[in-house]
């Protein structure tokens, strides 16, 4: 896995030199000098805290990500990818997602509250004092990611703070939410379960996963990788499919649809809805099992030859795009992506309790979506954090036309809402 992206010839003697045994930090305390060290291991409960370049290349150490990065500077050599410029400035790019990976932990609060724990001065006498060798712009990285994260909340469903977690899609919904005729537990449990048509089964869900099984993933997932056009375009993609095509991780979605107690009729959006079971599956159910698995039939029928049959099988169940009442929509497209902003419509302008929390949180503060450097192709963090904050924007201001009476002590959704969200 370290032998895949890179770094200028120069630099790459360097990074020969970087220690092969890791310093773990003390104990369960980790110090600034500690954090900024290429070297460190961070450790907690006696294992090693990992990080991640597109979510699913993970590492122990900075010195781990930086070997890496360096062995993908001649991955695709001039001219069939960029000028040596480029391919710098990719490496910077890479060093960017290291850095932050490393500080905004999914799993340990530590290394984000040592970086906003220390004034910038103190961060860059514990960078000039770093005695392993490290690539340009290592400094720039840690200065850069303070700078963002002293002005923002990552919303997500682990965050330490209440206005991070229930701003989190993964938030459960007491009440229920009414989005185009169905009510969901949650506005993850309507994102994943409309990535399913209305009419696909379990049972045909099943017999995908076993034509899957029996398909070699190796040379179709080598064109993909060899194609710098199209792995730089859709990086976090085609890792994801590496992820999810392995042999054991086909196996585990089979076995967990059959420990769901399942039957084959079942319709696979139905019962994802409520109906007369709230919550009968978690939001990381949700996403683990029914968004990965309906993720990755929609990513193989994307870069597919439409002629294959893999590709014919997937279009038969529907796996060609989203389908939602009479609209189809790319699963890769603005269209879908924008679904996201109209069913945040619903949640945060038209039920108050949740109109309030996003409306409350200072507008110096920009809402972020952090996770271990994973991105989405069915809605890039970029746009996914650009619309959280465009609808905070419109929450403050329904907030403010609100009368008093309207506003305060309400705590639940209205009775009705409109099966498509619109703007009130």
């Amino acid at each position: 896995m370290l032998s895949r992206l890179c770094l200028p010839a120069n630099f790459r003697f360097f990074f020969a030199l970087i220690p092969l045994v890791a310093f773990p930090a003390a104990g369960q305390t980790l110090t600034l000098p500690e954090l900024v060290t290429p070297s460190t291991v961070v450790m907690k409960d006696g294992h090693p805290v990992r990080f991640a370049i597109y979510g699913f290349i993970e590492f122990k150490s900075l010195s781990e990500a930086l070997q890496y990065i360096d062995a993908q500077y001649n991955r695709w050599p001039p001219p069939r990818l960029f000028a040596d410029q480029g391919r710098k400035a990719r490496a910077r790019e890479l060093l960017q997602h290291a850095v932050e990976s490393r500080v905004v932990s999914m799993t340990d609060e530590r290394p984000l509250e040592v970086l906003l724990t220390h004034t910038e001065p103190e961060l860059k006498l514990a960078l000039s004092r770093v005695r392993e060798p490290i690539p340009p712009n290592y400094a720039d990285a840690f200065l850069a990611v303070r700078e963002k994260w002293r002005h923002a909340l990552n919303c997500w469903s682990a965050s330490p703070v209440i206005s991070g977690r229930v701003l989190s899609n993964w938030y459960p919904i007491e009440e229920g939410i009414n989005l185009y005729g169905a009510t969901y537990d949650s506005t993850e449990h309507f994102w994943q379960a409309v990535k399913y048509h209305p009419d696909v089964t379990v049972a045909q869900v099943t017999d995908l996963l076993h034509a899957f099984q029996e398909t070699n993933w190796k040379p179709w997932l080598a064109d993909l990788e060899d194609d710098p056009e199209v792995y730089l375009k859709h990086s976090y993609a085609i890792e994801f499919l590496h992820h999810n095509l392995a042999p054991e991780r086909l196996q585990w979605f089979k076995d967990e649809l059959m420990r769901q107690g399942l039957t084959g009729s079942d319709h696979v959006r139905q019962i994802q809805q409520r109906g007369g079971h709230p919550f009968r599956f978690s939001a990381f159910e949700e996403k683990v099992l029914w968004g990965d698995l309906a993720d990755l039939f929609q990513l193989v029928y994307h870069f597919s030859i439409p002629q294959n049959a893999i590709a014919s099988a997937l279009s038969e169940r529907h796996f060609d795009g989203i389908y939602l009442g009479d609209r189809k929509m790319k699963f890769i497209s603005d269209d879908f992506s924008s679904l996201m902003f109209e069913i945040w419509k619903l949640k945060y302008l038209q039920i108050p309790r949740f109109r309030e929390v996003i409306a409350s949180i200072p507008q110096e503060i920009r809402l972020e979506h952090y996770l271990n450097d994973g991105d989405s192709p069915d809605i890039p963090i970029p746009i996914y954090v650009t619309y959280l904050n465009r609808i905070r924007a419109l929450a403050v201001k329904a907030e403010r036309n609100q009368t008093p009476s309207k506003s305060s002590g309400t705590t639940s959704a209205p009775a009705q809402t409109k099966a498509r969200p619109t703007t009130p």
